[in-house]
């Protein structure tokens, strides 16, 4: 119940009142044109797919802090108090749950409010129990977990992860392949609950647990949520590629002061950052293709840790281009933004179409939704689409498919022929 999980509460329960708009969500504000051009259709998504609204939503979290909503959003920052107050009674009675957590995983956090159990599959019962005691007392009909802890330390796949067996067994004898997150996750898809990742670890994305969720049908998306610098790229990179203009050195610099900020100034941290940051620009330029335009991308990313800039980040980016005759050209770009204010909105987006999708019947990994996040989680054997643009196109074709109308292609020569 950190700045992004706040700022989303907070931000659907000022929107139910009339006190703000929803403003960068494409599940309230966004339209899907169906049919041809000359048809002119073009209605809000809301109005195409059978989409929960604001008002079916009920919020929970764990936290290692015993707050609650309203204090941890005062804490966090990111939010005008003076909006803050307006909803201040509903935020108040959401109160964290005690959290799985371990240091070894996020060394620069700690806190009091922590599970204690005899082992990691101990844990992940506790979840399960909070889980099931949250939707009994809420008189729900479905739930959705979206993980908006901070990043973990760098891991990679080991023999614990490669089924469902050999998982379980890890989680009872404590086995340090098992991160906190993956705990959560292991939870979630066992009770056949949409999972989403929206941080850039390790959690879901691993044999056992995506073979888990075909079992009980739970659909998967992930992972790092796509908002300040990492968003810029994929609208500048593909626009360069395009137009077939060479990229020498793209320099990206980030100064950000909120949790995630302290979280990353921790080197092992940053290493699982900075992989998800960095395997973009590779995917979209595809330099095995077009090796004397992209072959030698020096690409540079740097996190910096500096408190007084809060949950406002700063992300500067230099792009050095190459163009007709080998002319050398530069772009700057200097995005002041802020990181839970682009967040919430992907947040709400995501679990709204995750149960959009676990009604529809489709489980396992949403590539569609790759739209929201640095790092799609995608089948083996597949290169993840990281273009924007081409992601939209996914994202907004299985809306159609869904409903049952016309896939666009764009070809647009029925206009002409």
């Amino acid at each position: 119940m950190g700045a992004v999980s706040t700022t989303t509460i907070a931000g659907v329960l000022a929107i139910r009142k009339g006190l703000a708009r929803p403003i960068g969500s494409l599940t309230q504000m966004g339209t899907v044109r169906l049919g041809k051009r000359t048809e002119g259709r073009s209605p809000r998504i809301s109005e195409v797919v059978p989409l929960a609204t604001l008002d079916d939503l009920v919020f929970g979290a764990w936290d290692i802090f015993d707050e609650d909503c309203y204090g941890a959003a005062r804490t966090a920052g990111v939010i005008e108090p003076s909006l803050l107050d307006q909803v201040r009674p509903e935020l108040e009675k959401i109160r964290a749950w005690p959290a799985v957590f371990d240091r070894h995983y996020v060394k620069r956090l700690d806190g009091p409010n922590v599970k204690k159990g005899k082992n990691k599959k101990d844990l992940a019962e506790q979840v399960i129990a909070d889980i099931r005691r949250f939707k009994a007392d809420n008189n729900l009909d479905r739930l959705v977990m979206v993980w908006c802890g901070s990043t973990e330390i760098y891991m990679t796949e080991s023999p614990a992860h490669a089924s469902i067996e050999t998982f379980e067994h890890a989680l009872e004898t404590n086995d340090p392949s098992i991160p906190s997150s993956m705990v959560y996750a292991y939870a979630a898809i066992r009770e056949g609950i949409p999972y989403a990742n929206a941080a850039p670890n390790l959690t879901a994305d691993i044999p056992a647990l995506v073979a888990l969720a075909a079992t009980t049908k739970s659909p998967l998306a992930g992972k790092d949520l796509k908002t300040g610098q990492t968003l810029i790229k994929t609208i500048v990179a593909p626009g360069l590629k395009a137009r077939l203009l060479g990229v020498k050195g793209w320099y990206s610099g980030n100064i950000l002061g909120n949790r995630d900020g302290e979280v990353l100034d921790d080197p092992e941290s940053f290493k699982t950052k900075e992989e998800s940051k960095k395997s973009v620009l590779d995917y979209i330029f595809q330099p095995q293709l077009y090796p004397e335009l992209y072959g030698d991308l020096c690409h540079v990313v740097r996190i910096n840790y500096y408190p007084p800039r809060g949950d406002n980040k700063e992300g500067w980016d230099n792009i050095d281009i190459v163009g007709w005759l080998g002319y050398p050209m530069q772009l700057k770009i200097n995005f002041l933004c802020r990181d839970s204010i682009l967040a919430a909105p992907i947040v709400l987006d995501v679990a709204l179409f995750l149960d959009l999708a676990k009604r529809a019947g489709m489980s396992g990994i949403q590539e569609w939704l790759s739209f929201y996040f640095k790092s799609p989680v995608h089948a083996p054997g597949l290169y993840p689409e990281h273009d924007l643009f081409i992601q939209l196109m996914k994202l907004k074709n299985t809306l159609r498919f869904l409903k049952g109308e016309e896939l666009i292609t764009h070809l647009g020569r029925e206009y002409y022929d």
